[in-house]
Formats: C-alpha cells, structure tokens, sequence
C-alpha cells in the first residue's frame, strides 16, 4: 500500500510539472528564458570538462616539480663547488693584479 501511495505521489507530481512547462512557455518572453537556461547549462557543462581536464594538468605538473627538485638537488651539489672555484680564482687573479 505505501508503496501504491508512492507512485500516485510521484505521477501527481510528474502531472504537476509537465502542466507548469506548459503555462511557462506560454507566458511572453518564456522562450528567451528557456534559451537562456540552455545556454547556461551548456556553460556549466563545458566549465566542467575544462575542471577535470585541470585535475590531470595539476596532477602532472606535481610530478614535474618533484623531478625538478630532485635534479636541482642533485646537481646543486657539483656546480656550486665549480662556481666557488672559479670565484676564488678571480679573486686571487685581480689580487695579483692590483699587487
């Protein structure tokens, strides 16, 4: 019986609004309405596709910087030791120049 009471509810319900489609599109200026809402759920799922396409950008780009980190870390280590040589050795050659 409940169950019964549950599908006369919902075709009530269903009658409901098909007749008040009805009424809205005969009301003046309905269609630009309707056209309006069209458009914007044409947005809404373009804007969601572009967001998920996003997810995976993020995604990779995380895995890029991690990369980068690593080799920055890794060959931070040797150039830094070239670099203070050859900062030590212009040091000491314009030394030798003003002595």
């Amino acid at each position: 019986m409940a169950t019964a009471r549950k599908g006369d509810l919902l075709g009530r319900l269903a009658d409901l609004s098909e007749e008040a489609i009805q009424r809205l599109s005969d009301v003046p200026g309905a269609d630009r309405a309707l056209g309006a809402i069209n458009t914007l759920r044409d947005r809404t799922d373009e804007l969601q596709r572009r967001v998920r396409g996003l997810e995976g950008m993020e995604q990779r780009l995380a895995a890029l910087e991690r990369k980068v980190d690593k080799l920055s870390k890794s060959s931070s280590a040797t150039p830094s030791r070239s670099t203070a040589k050859k900062t030590t050795t212009t040091k000491s050659s314009s030394a030798k120049k003003s002595k």
